[in-house]
């Protein structure tokens, strides 16, 4: 199980969208658009969706998503991290936590959600110090499928995609 996921995250490295590009070049699903708003800089994430095992409202054990965990790159040179919360940080000192405010599914059932995600806050200064809004596109992988049979067990899920950072005006 661990051989194919690793297998899996070396294809994501190998593979995956550019940043920048959307898929087919079509334009952002609506429910996550934001066409007054301005990019100030977009990432691209490879990393792991991390999930615990714990009971359900049924009381059934089930995977429950906990947190993202990837690095940030621009032209493959490392700019940041991405986190609990979820949030950002970059290298140059500036950080952003944020809240999911719509979505639209992934291309494929395998394919993580695209979001549209309001900032809550910010700390240093930096890239995002204005940064108000936060798109996740392009997303390959990230979702966990199929049973949990040990509660508090954890599983990661490898995954990547492009974070676009907009402000206003």
């Amino acid at each position: 199980m661990q051989a194919s996921r690793i297998a899996t995250l070396a294809s994501l490295l190998l593979f995956c969208l550019p940043a920048g590009a959307l898929a087919d070049d079509k334009p952002l699903p609506a429910a996550i658009a934001a066409p007054d708003e301005k990019i100030v800089l977009t990432v691209h994430a490879i990393g792991m969706q991390l999930y615990d095992c714990k009971p359900g409202a049924d009381g059934k054990l089930a995977w429950t998503f906990t947190a993202p965990q990837a690095t940030l790159t621009v032209a493959d040179k490392v700019v940041g991290s991405h986190g609990a919360g979820p949030s950002w940080e970059l290298a140059d000192g500036s950080g952003i936590t944020g809240k999911a405010v719509a979505n639209a599914p992934g291309t494929n059932a395998n394919d993580i959600p695209w979001l549209k995600l309001e900032v809550t806050s910010h700390k240093g200064t930096g890239q995002l110090t204005d940064v108000t809004t936060v798109q996740r596109i392009n997303t390959v992988g990230g979702v966990l499928k199929g049973a949990c049979d040990r509660e508090k067990a954890g599983e990661g899920m490898p995954y990547a995609a492009d974070y676009v950072f907009l402000r206003k005006g």
